[in-house]
C-alpha cells in the first residue's frame, strides 16, 4: 500500500492532481473517519425512520382522534419545512434548553452532540414520509383479508403485525427504496452541525490544501458507490420478498 499512496504524491508533483488522503496519513486518517461516521450515521437514521414509519402508520388508524391529529400534525411539520431548518431547530433550540454535563476536561458539555441532534433531525424528517408510504401499502391490503383474520379471533395489534404489514411492506418496498436512498444523500446536512462526516472532512481537507476540485470529484464518486450499494441491496431485498400476483 505504501508504494500505492507514494505514487499518488508522485502524482501531485508531477501533474498538480492533489489527493493527500491518499498520501498523507493524518489526511488519510480524517476521510476514513468522515467516511465511517457517514455509515454510522446512515445507518442509525434508516433504523429509526422506518420504526417511525411503521408505528406511525399503526396509530393513524387508532380509534382516538387525538391519535391521529398528531401522527398528521408531525406528518405536515416535517414535509413541509426544510430538513435544514429542522436540524437547525433540534440542535440549536431545543439543545440549547436541555442540561449541560461535565466533560473531561472540567467544563460543560452539552447532554446530545451534533451526531446524535442530527440522528434524531434525519430521523423524524424520513419518518415522516415513511410513515405515508407506510400507510399506503395499509390501504393496498384487500379487506377480505383483514376480515378474514378478524373473523380469526385477532386483534388489531396482531392482525397490524402479523397480516397488514408483511404484506404491506412488500408493497411500499419501491417507495421506501427512493426515501432511503435520499435520506442517505440528505445525511450531508450534518455537515452543518459539525458532524465529522465524509463531507465536513474533505471540507477540512481542501481548506488545508487548496484542492476543491479533486476533493469535490472524490465526494461525488464515493457518494455514487454509497448510495449505489444500498439501491443494490434493497432492489434484491424487493425481489426476494415478491409474492407472485401480489404488489
Amino acid at each position: 500500500m505504501d508504494v500505492i499512496f507514494e505514487w499518488f504524491r508522485v502524482l501531485y508533483d508531477e501533474t498538480g492532481i492533489n489527493l493527500p488522503f491518499l498520501y498523507d496519513a493524518y489526511d488519510r486518517n480524517r476521510m476514513i473517519d468522515g467516511f465511517f461516521t457517514t455509515i454510522r450515521l446512515s445507518l442509525v437514521c434508516l433504523f429509526f425512520s422506518v420504526l417511525i414509519g411503521v408505528v406511525g402508520a399503526w396509530l393513524q388508524g387508532s380509534s382516538f382522534k387525538w391519535t391521529r391529529r398528531i401522527v398528521n400534525g408531525y406528518i405536515q411539520l416535517f414535509r413541509n419545512t426544510p430538513p435544514l431548518v429542522q436540524l437547525y431547530f433540534f440542535y440549536f433550540a431545543i439543545g440549547t434548553m436541555l442540561p449541560t454535563v461535565e466533560n473531561d476536561w472540567g467544563g460543560q458539555s452539552p447532554i446530545l452532540g451534533s451526531f446524535a441532534w442530527a440522528a434524531i433531525s434525519l430521523s423524524f424528517f424520513a419518518g415522516a414520509f415513511n410513515v405515508e408510504i407506510f400507510r399506503s401499502g395499509i390501504e393496498a391490503v384487500p379487506k377480505s383479508t383483514v376480515e378474514a383474520a378478524e373473523a380469526l379471533g385477532f386483534s388489531r395489534l396482531q392482525i397490524y403485525r402479523d397480516v397488514t404489514l408483511p404484506l404491506a411492506f412488500r408493497v411500499v418496498l419501491p417507495a421506501l427504496n427512493n426515501n432511503l436512498v435520499n435520506l442517505v444523500k440528505t445525511t450531508t446536512l450534518a455537515y452543518a452541525i459539525a458532524v465529522p462526516e465524509m463531507l465536513y472532512e474533505a471540507n477540512q481537507i481542501w481548506s488545508d490544501n487548496v484542492n476543491v476540485t479533486e476533493m469535490m470529484i472524490f465526494l461525488l464518486l464515493a457518494y455514487f458507490v454509497l448510495v449505489g450499494i444500498l439501491v443494490g441491496g434493497m432492489n434484491r431485498w424487493e425481489r426476494a420478498m415478491r409474492i407472485p400476483g401480489f404488489g
